[in-house]
Protein backbone atom coordinates (compact mmCIF):
# COMPACT_ATOMS: atom_id res chain seq x y z
CA UNK A 1 0.00 0.00 0.00
CA UNK A 2 1.41 3.37 -1.05
CA UNK A 3 0.37 6.59 0.66
CA UNK A 4 -0.28 9.39 -1.85
CA UNK A 5 -0.36 13.17 -1.54
CA UNK A 6 -1.75 15.17 -4.46
CA UNK A 7 -0.88 18.80 -5.10
CA UNK A 8 -3.53 20.29 -7.37
CA UNK A 9 -6.20 17.69 -6.64
CA UNK A 10 -9.08 19.70 -8.17
CA UNK A 11 -7.33 20.25 -11.52
CA UNK A 12 -7.36 18.00 -14.56
CA UNK A 13 -4.36 15.87 -13.56
CA UNK A 14 -5.42 15.78 -9.92
CA UNK A 15 -8.89 14.51 -10.77
CA UNK A 16 -7.48 11.88 -13.13
CA UNK A 17 -5.07 10.78 -10.40
CA UNK A 18 -7.94 10.27 -8.00
CA UNK A 19 -9.81 8.33 -10.70
CA UNK A 20 -6.85 5.95 -11.00
CA UNK A 21 -6.48 5.61 -7.24
CA UNK A 22 -10.18 4.85 -6.81
CA UNK A 23 -9.81 1.79 -9.05
CA UNK A 24 -6.99 0.37 -6.93
CA UNK A 25 -8.02 0.81 -3.27
CA UNK A 26 -5.80 -2.09 -2.24
CA UNK A 27 -2.70 -0.36 -3.65
CA UNK A 28 -3.10 3.34 -2.83
CA UNK A 29 -4.34 5.49 0.03
CA UNK A 30 -4.77 9.26 -0.24
CA UNK A 31 -3.36 10.98 2.85
CA UNK A 32 -2.97 14.55 1.59
CA UNK A 33 -4.74 16.87 -0.83
CA UNK A 34 -3.94 20.43 -1.86
CA UNK A 35 -5.98 22.73 -4.10
CA UNK A 36 -6.39 26.33 -5.18
CA UNK A 37 -9.86 27.87 -5.12
CA UNK A 38 -12.31 25.04 -5.83
CA UNK A 39 -13.36 24.39 -2.25
CA UNK A 40 -16.62 22.67 -3.21
CA UNK A 41 -14.88 19.98 -5.27
CA UNK A 42 -12.19 19.62 -2.61
CA UNK A 43 -14.93 19.01 -0.02
CA UNK A 44 -16.28 16.18 -2.19
CA UNK A 45 -12.80 14.70 -2.51
CA UNK A 46 -12.35 14.84 1.25
CA UNK A 47 -15.60 12.90 1.73
CA UNK A 48 -14.54 10.24 -0.76
CA UNK A 49 -10.88 9.76 0.21
CA UNK A 50 -10.60 10.84 3.88
CA UNK A 51 -7.15 12.45 3.76
CA UNK A 52 -5.28 13.33 6.93
CA UNK A 53 -4.31 16.84 5.81
CA UNK A 54 -5.64 19.21 3.14
CA UNK A 55 -4.43 22.64 2.09
CA UNK A 56 -6.01 25.45 0.09
CA UNK A 57 -3.91 28.22 -1.44
CA UNK A 58 -6.69 30.82 -1.53
CA UNK A 59 -7.65 32.24 1.88
CA UNK A 60 -11.28 32.79 0.90
CA UNK A 61 -11.63 29.24 -0.41
CA UNK A 62 -9.99 27.95 2.75
CA UNK A 63 -12.61 29.68 4.90
CA UNK A 64 -15.37 28.36 2.63
CA UNK A 65 -14.02 24.82 2.97
CA UNK A 66 -13.93 25.02 6.76
CA UNK A 67 -17.48 26.36 6.77
CA UNK A 68 -18.79 23.61 4.47
CA UNK A 69 -17.21 20.92 6.64
CA UNK A 70 -18.40 22.37 9.96
CA UNK A 71 -19.87 19.75 12.23
CA UNK A 72 -18.23 16.86 10.42
CA UNK A 73 -15.10 14.88 11.14
CA UNK A 74 -12.52 16.74 9.12
CA UNK A 75 -8.85 16.47 8.27
CA UNK A 76 -6.37 19.10 9.37
CA UNK A 77 -6.98 22.10 7.10
CA UNK A 78 -4.09 24.41 6.19
CA UNK A 79 -4.02 27.60 4.12
CA UNK A 80 -1.61 29.33 1.78
CA UNK A 81 1.58 28.28 0.06
CA UNK A 82 3.14 27.09 3.30
CA UNK A 83 0.12 24.87 3.91
CA UNK A 84 0.53 23.29 0.49
CA UNK A 85 4.24 22.80 1.16
CA UNK A 86 3.26 20.99 4.37
CA UNK A 87 1.17 18.55 2.34
CA UNK A 88 4.08 18.13 -0.09
CA UNK A 89 6.47 17.10 2.67
CA UNK A 90 4.10 14.90 4.72
CA UNK A 91 6.25 12.29 6.49
CA UNK A 92 3.86 9.47 5.63
CA UNK A 93 3.60 10.17 1.89
CA UNK A 94 5.34 7.65 -0.36
CA UNK A 95 4.45 9.44 -3.61
CA UNK A 96 3.64 13.12 -4.15
CA UNK A 97 1.85 13.98 -7.38
CA UNK A 98 2.83 17.53 -8.30
CA UNK A 99 -0.04 18.74 -10.49
CA UNK A 100 -0.42 22.42 -9.59
CA UNK A 101 -0.52 24.48 -12.78
CA UNK A 102 2.12 27.14 -13.36
CA UNK A 103 4.75 28.83 -11.23
CA UNK A 104 2.56 28.31 -8.14
CA UNK A 105 3.75 24.70 -8.14
CA UNK A 106 7.45 25.54 -7.78
CA UNK A 107 7.81 25.91 -4.01
CA UNK A 108 5.59 22.92 -3.08
CA UNK A 109 7.45 20.70 -5.56
CA UNK A 110 10.82 21.78 -4.18
CA UNK A 111 9.45 21.05 -0.70
CA UNK A 112 8.54 17.51 -1.76
CA UNK A 113 11.98 17.02 -3.31
CA UNK A 114 13.74 18.26 -0.18
CA UNK A 115 11.64 15.81 1.85
CA UNK A 116 13.13 13.00 -0.28
CA UNK A 117 9.83 11.99 -1.87
CA UNK A 118 9.04 10.10 -5.04
CA UNK A 119 7.56 12.98 -7.04
CA UNK A 120 5.21 12.33 -9.94
CA UNK A 121 5.95 15.52 -11.83
CA UNK A 122 3.15 17.08 -13.85
CA UNK A 123 4.19 20.63 -12.92
CA UNK A 124 6.66 21.24 -15.75
CA UNK A 125 7.26 24.80 -14.53
CA UNK A 126 9.45 23.50 -11.68
CA UNK A 127 12.06 22.36 -14.19
CA UNK A 128 11.45 25.25 -16.58
CA UNK A 129 12.09 27.83 -13.87
CA UNK A 130 14.55 26.04 -11.61
CA UNK A 131 15.72 22.88 -13.36
CA UNK A 132 19.32 22.97 -12.15
CA UNK A 133 18.28 23.61 -8.56
CA UNK A 134 15.54 20.96 -8.61
CA UNK A 135 17.91 18.30 -9.95
CA UNK A 136 20.65 19.21 -7.47
CA UNK A 137 18.13 19.03 -4.61
CA UNK A 138 16.81 15.71 -5.93
CA UNK A 139 20.31 14.23 -5.78
CA UNK A 140 21.10 15.82 -2.41
CA UNK A 141 17.98 14.55 -0.68
CA UNK A 142 17.60 11.17 -2.41
CA UNK A 143 14.31 12.09 -4.05
CA UNK A 144 13.03 10.57 -7.30
CA UNK A 145 11.40 12.44 -10.19
CA UNK A 146 8.99 10.43 -12.33
CA UNK A 147 7.53 12.34 -15.30
CA UNK A 148 3.76 12.56 -15.62
CA UNK A 149 3.58 14.65 -18.81
CA UNK A 150 2.66 12.14 -21.50
CA UNK A 151 5.64 13.07 -23.68
CA UNK A 152 8.22 12.80 -20.92
CA UNK A 153 6.67 9.62 -19.57
CA UNK A 154 7.00 8.24 -23.10
CA UNK A 155 10.70 9.17 -23.30
CA UNK A 156 11.25 7.76 -19.82
CA UNK A 157 9.69 4.45 -20.89
CA UNK A 158 11.63 4.32 -24.15
CA UNK A 159 14.91 4.94 -22.32
CA UNK A 160 14.51 2.05 -19.91
CA UNK A 161 17.45 -0.34 -20.33
CA UNK A 162 19.40 2.11 -22.51
CA UNK A 163 22.36 4.34 -21.76
CA UNK A 164 22.28 8.01 -22.74
CA UNK A 165 25.40 7.89 -24.95
CA UNK A 166 23.77 5.96 -27.85
CA UNK A 167 20.89 8.47 -28.02
CA UNK A 168 21.12 10.70 -31.09
CA UNK A 169 18.06 12.73 -30.15
CA UNK A 170 14.64 12.60 -28.56
CA UNK A 171 11.53 13.67 -30.43
CA UNK A 172 8.58 15.16 -28.57
CA UNK A 173 5.31 14.93 -30.44
CA UNK A 174 2.71 17.71 -30.47
CA UNK A 175 -0.91 17.44 -31.55
CA UNK A 176 -0.75 20.96 -32.99
CA UNK A 177 -3.80 21.90 -30.95
CA UNK A 178 -7.03 23.27 -32.43
CA UNK A 179 -5.23 25.63 -34.84
CA UNK A 180 -2.92 23.21 -36.63
CA UNK A 181 -2.48 24.32 -40.25
CA UNK A 182 -3.86 27.82 -39.66
CA UNK A 183 -2.06 30.98 -40.76
CA UNK A 184 -1.38 34.11 -38.71
CA UNK A 185 -4.12 35.91 -40.62
CA UNK A 186 -6.66 33.19 -39.91
CA UNK A 187 -5.89 33.42 -36.19
CA UNK A 188 -6.26 37.19 -35.95
CA UNK A 189 -9.81 36.91 -34.59
CA UNK A 190 -9.48 33.55 -32.83
CA UNK A 191 -11.51 33.54 -29.62
CA UNK A 192 -10.78 31.78 -26.33
CA UNK A 193 -13.66 29.45 -27.11
CA UNK A 194 -12.00 28.46 -30.38
CA UNK A 195 -8.63 27.96 -28.72
CA UNK A 196 -10.07 25.74 -26.00
CA UNK A 197 -11.42 23.17 -28.49
CA UNK A 198 -8.54 20.74 -28.28
CA UNK A 199 -9.07 17.87 -30.72
CA UNK A 200 -7.59 15.07 -28.58
CA UNK A 201 -6.96 15.97 -24.95
CA UNK A 202 -9.23 17.11 -22.12
CA UNK A 203 -7.06 19.54 -20.16
CA UNK A 204 -7.32 22.68 -18.07
CA UNK A 205 -7.75 26.06 -19.74
CA UNK A 206 -4.20 27.32 -19.35
CA UNK A 207 -2.47 24.24 -20.74
CA UNK A 208 -5.02 24.04 -23.57
CA UNK A 209 -4.16 27.58 -24.68
CA UNK A 210 -0.47 26.69 -24.36
CA UNK A 211 -1.13 23.77 -26.68
CA UNK A 212 -2.77 26.10 -29.18
CA UNK A 213 0.25 28.46 -29.19
CA UNK A 214 2.80 25.58 -29.01
CA UNK A 215 4.17 27.16 -25.82
CA UNK A 216 3.30 23.93 -24.02
CA UNK A 217 5.69 22.10 -26.31
CA UNK A 218 8.32 24.75 -25.72
CA UNK A 219 8.05 24.32 -21.98
CA UNK A 220 8.29 20.57 -22.49
CA UNK A 221 11.53 21.01 -24.46
CA UNK A 222 13.04 22.81 -21.47
CA UNK A 223 11.67 20.16 -19.11
CA UNK A 224 13.14 17.38 -21.27
CA UNK A 225 16.53 19.12 -21.33
CA UNK A 226 16.69 18.86 -17.54
CA UNK A 227 15.02 15.47 -17.09
CA UNK A 228 17.14 13.62 -19.62
CA UNK A 229 20.33 15.68 -19.57
CA UNK A 230 20.31 16.46 -23.28
CA UNK A 231 21.23 19.76 -24.97
CA UNK A 232 18.47 21.55 -26.90
CA UNK A 233 20.10 20.51 -30.18
CA UNK A 234 19.23 16.90 -29.36
CA UNK A 235 15.57 17.63 -28.64
CA UNK A 236 13.23 17.86 -31.63
CA UNK A 237 9.49 18.43 -31.97
CA UNK A 238 7.17 16.88 -34.55
CA UNK A 239 3.50 17.70 -35.04
CA UNK A 240 1.53 14.47 -34.83
CA UNK A 241 -2.21 15.31 -34.98
CA UNK A 242 -3.44 11.87 -33.95
CA UNK A 243 -1.68 11.93 -30.54
CA UNK A 244 -1.03 8.19 -30.65
CA UNK A 245 2.78 8.27 -30.58
CA UNK A 246 3.57 10.24 -27.46
CA UNK A 247 7.31 10.64 -28.14
CA UNK A 248 10.30 8.82 -29.62
CA UNK A 249 13.96 8.17 -28.93
CA UNK A 250 16.30 7.97 -31.92
CA UNK A 251 19.59 6.13 -31.43
CA UNK A 252 22.92 6.60 -33.18
CA UNK A 253 22.42 3.50 -35.31
CA UNK A 254 19.30 5.05 -36.86
CA UNK A 255 16.77 2.96 -34.98
CA UNK A 256 13.89 4.52 -33.01
CA UNK A 257 11.83 3.41 -30.05
CA UNK A 258 8.42 4.99 -29.58
CA UNK A 259 5.70 4.78 -26.93
CA UNK A 260 2.13 4.55 -28.22
CA UNK A 261 -1.26 4.56 -26.55
CA UNK A 262 -4.65 6.20 -26.67
CA UNK A 263 -4.48 9.89 -25.62
CA UNK A 264 -5.34 9.40 -21.94
CA UNK A 265 -3.39 10.95 -19.07
CA UNK A 266 -4.36 8.10 -16.78
CA UNK A 267 -1.59 6.03 -18.39
CA UNK A 268 1.41 8.16 -17.34
CA UNK A 269 -0.29 8.98 -14.03
CA UNK A 270 -0.72 5.29 -13.19
CA UNK A 271 2.87 4.53 -14.12
CA UNK A 272 4.16 7.29 -11.83
CA UNK A 273 2.02 5.97 -8.98
CA UNK A 274 2.95 2.31 -9.37
CA UNK A 275 6.50 2.41 -10.83
CA UNK A 276 8.31 0.08 -11.36
CA UNK A 277 5.13 -1.99 -11.66
CA UNK A 278 2.36 -1.47 -14.22
CA UNK A 279 -1.32 -1.49 -13.34
CA UNK A 280 -3.87 -3.40 -15.37
CA UNK A 281 -6.74 -1.94 -17.38
CA UNK A 282 -5.80 1.71 -16.94
CA UNK A 283 -6.52 2.84 -20.51
CA UNK A 284 -8.45 1.54 -23.47
CA UNK A 285 -6.07 -0.50 -25.66
CA UNK A 286 -5.38 0.80 -29.14
CA UNK A 287 -7.67 -0.57 -31.84
CA UNK A 288 -4.95 -0.93 -34.44
CA UNK A 289 -7.29 -1.97 -37.21
CA UNK A 290 -9.22 1.29 -36.80
CA UNK A 291 -6.21 3.61 -37.09
CA UNK A 292 -6.54 5.34 -40.44
CA UNK A 293 -2.93 6.53 -40.41
CA UNK A 294 -0.30 8.36 -38.41
CA UNK A 295 1.02 11.61 -39.84
CA UNK A 296 3.87 13.92 -38.90
CA UNK A 297 5.06 17.39 -39.82
CA UNK A 298 7.44 20.10 -38.70
CA UNK A 299 6.12 22.87 -36.44
CA UNK A 300 5.20 26.18 -38.08
CA UNK A 301 7.48 28.52 -36.15
CA UNK A 302 6.26 31.57 -38.08
CA UNK A 303 2.64 31.18 -37.04
CA UNK A 304 3.49 29.67 -33.64
CA UNK A 305 6.78 31.27 -32.54
CA UNK A 306 6.45 30.38 -28.85
CA UNK A 307 8.27 27.10 -29.46
CA UNK A 308 11.30 28.93 -30.81
CA UNK A 309 11.19 31.30 -27.81
CA UNK A 310 11.63 28.30 -25.52
CA UNK A 311 14.71 27.12 -27.44
CA UNK A 312 16.15 30.63 -27.16
CA UNK A 313 15.43 30.70 -23.42
CA UNK A 314 17.12 27.39 -22.67
CA UNK A 315 20.16 28.32 -24.75
CA UNK A 316 20.48 31.63 -22.90
CA UNK A 317 19.85 29.95 -19.54
CA UNK A 318 19.87 31.88 -16.30
CA UNK A 319 16.58 33.50 -15.41
CA UNK A 320 15.26 33.75 -18.97
CA UNK A 321 13.24 30.47 -18.87
CA UNK A 322 11.48 31.75 -15.73
CA UNK A 323 10.73 35.02 -17.53
CA UNK A 324 9.36 33.12 -20.53
CA UNK A 325 7.05 31.14 -18.28
CA UNK A 326 5.88 34.10 -16.19
CA UNK A 327 5.15 36.30 -19.19
CA UNK A 328 3.25 33.49 -20.85
CA UNK A 329 1.08 32.91 -17.78
CA UNK A 330 0.04 36.57 -17.68
CA UNK A 331 -0.50 36.80 -21.46
CA UNK A 332 -2.60 33.64 -21.55
CA UNK A 333 -4.81 34.93 -18.74
CA UNK A 334 -5.25 38.23 -20.59
CA UNK A 335 -6.33 36.30 -23.69
CA UNK A 336 -8.78 34.14 -21.73
CA UNK A 337 -10.17 37.32 -20.14
CA UNK A 338 -10.74 38.84 -23.58
CA UNK A 339 -8.19 41.63 -23.06
CA UNK A 340 -5.81 40.69 -25.89
CA UNK A 341 -6.06 38.72 -29.12
CA UNK A 342 -4.50 35.33 -29.74
CA UNK A 343 -1.67 36.64 -31.92
CA UNK A 344 -0.61 39.13 -29.27
CA UNK A 345 0.38 36.34 -26.87
CA UNK A 346 3.75 35.60 -28.55
CA UNK A 347 4.35 39.26 -29.42
CA UNK A 348 4.03 40.25 -25.77
CA UNK A 349 6.21 37.39 -24.54
CA UNK A 350 8.98 38.29 -27.00
CA UNK A 351 8.94 41.92 -25.94
CA UNK A 352 9.28 40.97 -22.28
CA UNK A 353 12.05 38.46 -23.00
CA UNK A 354 13.97 40.99 -25.08
CA UNK A 355 13.83 43.56 -22.27
CA UNK A 356 14.97 41.17 -19.53
CA UNK A 357 18.40 41.62 -17.99
CA UNK A 358 19.72 38.08 -17.56
CA UNK A 359 20.79 36.88 -14.11
CA UNK A 360 22.07 33.53 -12.85
CA UNK A 361 19.28 31.19 -11.74
CA UNK A 362 21.33 29.98 -8.80
CA UNK A 363 18.83 30.56 -5.98
CA UNK A 364 15.08 30.14 -5.65
CA UNK A 365 14.92 33.77 -4.51
CA UNK A 366 16.58 35.01 -7.71
CA UNK A 367 14.18 32.95 -9.81
CA UNK A 368 11.11 34.19 -7.96
CA UNK A 369 12.31 37.80 -8.32
CA UNK A 370 12.73 37.33 -12.08
CA UNK A 371 9.26 35.79 -12.17
CA UNK A 372 7.82 38.78 -10.29
CA UNK A 373 9.49 41.34 -12.52
CA UNK A 374 8.40 39.53 -15.69
CA UNK A 375 4.79 39.50 -14.54
CA UNK A 376 4.86 43.22 -13.84
CA UNK A 377 6.52 43.97 -17.18
CA UNK A 378 4.02 41.79 -19.04
CA UNK A 379 1.10 43.62 -17.44
CA UNK A 380 2.72 46.91 -18.41
CA UNK A 381 3.17 45.81 -22.04
CA UNK A 382 -0.43 44.60 -22.20
CA UNK A 383 -1.73 47.87 -20.78
CA UNK A 384 0.35 49.88 -23.25
CA UNK A 385 -1.30 48.10 -26.18
CA UNK A 386 2.08 47.46 -27.82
Amino acid sequence: MKNIAILGSTGSIGKSTLDVISKFPDKFKVIGLAAGRNSSLLAEQISLFNPEIVAVSDEGACKALKSSLAGRKTPEILCGTQGICSVAEMPGADVVISAIVGAAGLLPTIAAIRAGKVVGLANKETLVMAGDIALAETKRHGATLLPVDSEHSAIFQCMQGHERDPVRKIILTASGGPFAGKTIGELENASPRDALKHPNWNMGQKITIDSATLMNKGLEVIEAHHLFGLPPGKIDVLVHPQSIIHSLVEFIDGSCIAQLSTPDMKGPIALALSYPERLGNVMEPLAWEKLAGLTFGKPDNKTFPCLSFAYSAIRAGGTLPAVLNASNEIAVKAFLDGIIGFNRIPAIIKKVMDSHKLHPADTIEAILEADRQAREETKRVIASGV
